[in-house]
């Protein structure tokens, strides 16, 4: 760290932080709370118990539980290719991995209305067999997973990496078969890597809008998400109603942050050799 620069520069630098922290981050958390409050926690209370809302928020949660597993089975699979081994097409590979990073959520969206709705490349032979994609769960679902998909995988690449395959090739040497060898070698060393890349998926993949909205159709109770959820209200000038909801995704975004430091406590603790 250095510490040459004069001291009227670090406080300027540290005040300005605080200073755009306060006013970007904290004064809009601040506000939505205040909005969602205005009219009492009966009006709150009622506004995030009524039967739209918990259709959202059992959406939400839903589709969350269907996108992480997928998530994690694809980051471990994806790190475990290109962090172990080395072939043709690594650097093309590694860069669709990022696709979805540098892709509109809406553009995605609409691509999945392409491929999979009624008039797109997949649609009538979908139809046929009634089999609904979009403005159903599964568009839902696919849309979220294409979002989400990178945030594992690009947690855990950089570590293998790193890492390298001599603990693993070492282990097959001694006998150990390759369940055995990813369970008691591979896995301890990137848990936390894992799990890191796993709420940051969660949390993008519940706080997903652009996406979602193309694919979903805004059914209202069937296929509204927590974000869309919070539009609809907004548009129909129940601003109390969606502010409340908003403040749902909100404590979730705290809730994600708090995990979030937490690991990143564990990582330092375990990467110094201590007790975590």
């Amino acid at each position: 760290m250095r510490r040459d620069e004069p001291a009227w520069v670090r406080w300027a630098l540290i005040l300005f932080a605080w200073v755009f922290c306060g006013l970007f981050l904290v004064l809009p958390l601040a506000a939505v709370f205040g909005e969602a409050l205005r009219d009492g926690w009966q009006a709150y209370l009622a506004s995030v118990t009524e039967p739209d809302a918990l259709a959202a928020l059992r959406l939400t949660a839903l589709t969350a539980a269907v996108v992480l597993p997928l998530n994690l089975a694809f980051g471990l699979a994806a790190a475990w290719c290109l962090g172990k081994f080395r072939f043709r097409g690594r650097a093309l590979l590694t860069t669709l991995i990022d696709l979805p990073f540098a892709v509109s959520p809406i553009t995605a969206g609409l691509i999945f209305v392409l491929l999979f709705g009624l008039h797109g490349w997949l649609g009538p032979w979908l139809a046929e067999r009634e089999w609904r994609v979009i403005f159903a769960l599964p568009g839902i679902w696919l849309a979220s997973l294409f979002v989400t998909c990178p945030f594992v995988a690009r947690e855990v690449i950089p570590l293998m990496q790193e890492q390298g395959c001599d603990e693993e090739l070492a282990a097959l040497t001694l006998g150990a078969n390759g369940w055995q060898t990813f369970w008691r070698v591979t896995w301890p060393n990137v848990r936390w890597a894992v799990l890191y890349g796993a709420i940051l998926s969660n949390a993008r993949c519940m706080g997903e809008f652009g996406a979602v909205s193309v694919v979903s159709g805004h059914i209202r109770g069937l296929t509204n998400t927590l974000p869309l959820h919070v539009e609809i209200l907004y548009n129909e000038y129940q601003f109390s109603a969606a502010f409340a909801v908003a403040s749902l995704l909100s404590l979730l975004a705290l809730l994600t942050l708090l995990l979030k430091k937490l690991l990143e406590w564990r990582l330092t603790r375990q990467r110094q050799g201590e007790p975590a």
